[in-house]
């Protein structure tokens, strides 16, 4: 069950952060509807690869949605790309 607490109880904002754990952020209100979440540091870090995650996915499924429509290249032009690539960051 989330912590939820009014956006007044920040007077008191040392009891406030004491409810406060990883993956159990503190949701504040005002005037009855959610305005605010206070969260651990530690819980960005799980934001920031959830994020990383869902755009890795996006750009797997773009990828195969264009091999899917424009055609798949070769193992042999995908080294080759890349190997220019090498080539180009050496100089």
């Amino acid at each position: 069950m989330p912590t939820i607490a009014p956006i007044s109880e920040l007077r008191n904002y040392g009891q406030i952060l004491d409810k406060v754990e990883a993956g159990k952020p503190v949701y504040l209100t005002k005037n009855g509807h959610g305005e605010y979440s206070i969260h651990k540091i530690e819980d960005d870090e799980l934001f920031d690869k959830a994020r990383a995650m869902v755009r890795l996915m996006n750009e797997l499924n773009q990828g195969f949605l264009s091999g899917e429509e424009s055609g798949w290249i070769s193992d042999d032009d995908v080294d080759k790309h890349f190997q220019k690539k090498r080539q180009l960051m050496e100089k």
